[in-house]
């Protein structure tokens, strides 16, 4: 992904977003672009319309942290789109690989016995880690009951973003399919900052920017966010309608990875559906080991 073209289309998303009201200024008449102009957004930073114009076309490289944060507040960016603009300024610098650990690339991952420990002892909910690229990576028995729709894709790793645009099935499974579509495009859009030399993540971008108008627009907004904590709607297609809390947490011994729990208000018609997915995810299993056993 091209730096320069990456920092132009989304500080001009981000200044397209923006009245004038909303940033305290006259509106003034004859404006021929939404949002603010180069000029409002150069004054609000406290610099020339000369350098704020040539950081916009994408000359991020040297800028300082000062400079960054005086355009992240004139843009009233939130911390999701201040940390992708820190990102795109450091991927300018070349200093990426620098900043963060290196990892590994998902075919040559493979997860620790304890890791797996760690998910199957979660038993209420389903568990699982993913990583930048939607990818699951590692999952207890009821995260791959909850995502069975996901893993019977032949691809592998099993990938939720793929699944999301690309199987018809996900407009049943995500109630409310735009919000997670949002969210999912976000997600990927926030791993190109930080990561933008992911062979893998340029692959699957490519892929279904070719394949999805849906996700070809969603790419083009330039949207990012953090996806650490909140609640969504499934109908799941054994036990149908579930509404889930979902808590991600950063695994430091991983970089890069996420391990995200979903859980069920205690007493509420979600536990109970939950429940009976564990019994069914279990008796696939039982199934499972019975038909191998046979067979050998």
């Amino acid at each position: 992904m091209d730096n320069r073209t990456e920092v132009r289309e989304f500080l001009v998303s981000r200044r397209a977003k923006i009245s004038p009201e909303q940033a305290g200024l006259p509106a003034g008449t004859n404006r021929r672009v939404p949002g603010l102009r180069r000029s409002e957004v150069a004054a609000l930073a406290g610099m020339s319309i000369e350098y704020y114009s040539k950081l916009e076309r994408g000359a991020l490289a040297g800028a300082s942290p000062a400079v960054l944060n005086a355009i992240a507040r004139a843009l009233q960016l939130d911390d999701a789109e201040r940390a992708h603009l820190f990102d795109l300024a450091r991927a300018a610098d070349g200093s990426t690989a620098l900043m963060r650990p290196r990892r590994r690339a998902a075919r040559q991952w493979s997860v620790r016995p304890s890791l797996q420990w760690a998910l199957d002892a979660v038993t209420q909910g389903p568990a699982f880690v993913r990583n930048g690229r939607m990818d699951l990576l590692a999952a207890n028995q009821l995260g791959r009951a909850f995502y069975a729709e996901v893993y019977a894709q032949p691809q592998r790793p099993a990938n939720l973003a793929r699944h999301t645009f690309l199987d018809e099935r996900a407009h049943r499974f995500y109630p409310e399919w735009d919000v997670a579509a949002d969210v999912c495009v976000a997600i990927l859009r926030t791993e190109a900052g930080r990561d933008p030399h992911d062979k893998d993540l340029h692959d699957l971008v490519g892929e279904l920017s070719t394949r999805s108008d849906e996700f070809r627009k969603r790419w083009g907004a330039h949207n990012v966010r953090h996806h650490g904590t909140g609640a969504k709607n499934f109908r799941h297609h054994i036990v149908g309608d579930l509404t889930l809390a979902y808590e991600g947490l950063e695994m430091v011994a991983e970089p890069g990875l996420t391990f995200t729990i979903y859980t069920a208000e205690p007493a509420s018609p979600s536990e109970d559906a939950l429940r009976l997915l564990a019994s069914w995810a279990a008796s696939q299993e039982t199934n499972t080991e019975a038909q191998n056993a046979f067979t050998e």
